[in-house]
């Protein structure tokens, strides 16, 4: 195969993967907005709808766990295609919900929804984004960073769309018929994979299950800074806020909604911005250890400052709706440079057992940080969430210290065309 026909096909397998990933983040989006929505309408507390999505973040970790090997023994184009028809499973589960169930029956039955689904996110996500690793040569780091920012920032900002898909899905056909009209979008998207190849990112030799713990000192590094950082976030952004702008600022459920998902959208947009910017405005070479220090450290001062502006009176409409605007900013840089780094520091042999075993750290932060929103709220308020939440990220900067440069290599273990 000659290099532009590589090239032509690689480009065609993005292409394919980028477009399996946006259709299904987009009916994660609807799917979390249908289930706040639908939950808050039948007289359930924040709280409690908070609850409901505690095995979808269980359940990531555990799959991220795990889907890396599967994915290095099966191919990535089946973990992908897996998550996808394990979410139309996890919508069309929920559309068979019983109002008239027991509040405990309906509780758990929706939590074993939520964890189809969160199995399935996790899935899709480490599946598209070790894709990636396995379309640009290791050599071209620029490009690299580019298009992982790009699949990502699309991610975050079709997340938010979602949001508004899910909440115009209710308003126009129902709980019900909502799930089924996703579901029906999601089984449309499956013959995708016809046109993937078999043994994407499949390796030859058999991976041991003691292997899954990744041997590599950066990727720990790495992993271990992703588990504080989406933890920070998390802590304050997942059950706190929602909260505090419904019963303290005494917005409406609509305005929460819509506000969160205008915030999700210019971060995903400022995300796929960022390797733009960071060349114009940087030294030009794609990101080093130095680039996620910077930025985590600067990340840290963010939560500090709105806790400081609440507690010395600034009105909290301004200082939460201003706070978060820069905050989006600043994460969606560390964001960016995380996901670029994971991949740059990843041989293609081991990308989906090293990219699974990243995310099952992103996934304990999420869990950790939804877990600690709702109790550090009830006990301190949204002020001790802010701290909590500076303080998780000033982890992830020290640990981040420890982090080399990349070092890229030439090799290159699978090629577009190479299986059918």
């Amino acid at each position: 195969m000659t290099s532009t026909t590589a090239s032509k096909a690689n480009f065609k397998n993005y292409i394919l993967v980028t477009l399996a990933y946006w259709g299904f983040t987009i009916t994660d989006g609807a799917l979390r907005m249908l289930v706040l929505l639908y939950f808050n309408k039948i007289g359930y507390t924040p709280l409690q709808i908070a609850s409901l999505f505690l095995f979808y973040e269980i359940f990531g970790i555990v799959t991220n766990f795990l889907g890396g090997w599967i994915g290095s023994q099966l191919g990535l184009k089946v973990t992908l295609y897996t998550g996808i028809g394990l979410q139309i499973f996890s919508l069309v589960m929920l559309a068979y919900l019983n109002p008239s169930w027991a509040q405990w029956l309906a509780v758990i039955y929706v939590m074993v929804a939520q964890a189809f689904s969160g199995i399935a996110k996790d899935l899709t996500k480490m599946s598209s984004k070790s894709a990636i690793r396995l379309v640009v040569p290791q050599d071209d780091q620029s490009s690299l960073f580019k298009w992982v920012a790009i699949l990502t920032g699309s991610k975050n900002a079709l997340k938010g769309v979602g949001f508004f898909v899910g909440s115009a899905l209710l308003g126009l056909f129902g709980f019900v018929n909502s799930l089924f009209v996703m579901a029906g979008g999601l089984l449309l998207l499956m013959f995708t994979g016809l046109m993937l190849p078999k043994g994407m990112g499949k390796i030859k030799k058999k991976v041991k299950f003691s292997q899954l713990f990744s041997k590599s000192p950066e990727i720990n590094i790495l992993s271990a800074a992703r588990f504080f950082l989406f933890g920070s976030r998390d802590v304050w952004f997942v059950v706190a806020l929602p909260v505090f702008l419904r019963e303290v600022l005494g917005w409406s459920f609509y305005q929460v909604g819509g506000f969160l998902a205008v915030w999700v959208i210019g971060y995903g947009i400022i995300q796929s911005s960022a390797p733009t910017l960071i060349r114009r405005f940087g030294s030009g070479r794609p990101p080093q250890s130095q680039t996620i220090q910077f930025w985590t450290l600067t990340l840290t001062a963010v939560p500090a400052a709105i806790a400081l502006a609440l507690q010395f009176g600034v009105p909290a409409n301004f200082a939460i709706v201003g706070g978060l605007l820069v905050f989006g900013v600043v994460f969606a840089f560390n964001s960016a440079v995380h996901s670029y780094l994971v991949l740059a520091f990843t041989d293609d042999d081991k990308v989906a057992l090293n990219v699974g075993f990243y995310y099952m750290a992103n996934s304990g932060g999420r869990l950790a940080g939804t877990v600690l929103s709702g109790l550090v709220y009830q006990w301190l308020g949204l002020v001790g969430c802010l701290w909590t939440s500076t303080f998780l990220v000033l982890g992830a900067a020290i640990v981040s210290l420890r982090l080399p440069d990349p070092k890229p290599s030439k090799a290159i273990a699978w090629k577009a065309g190479d299986g059918d």
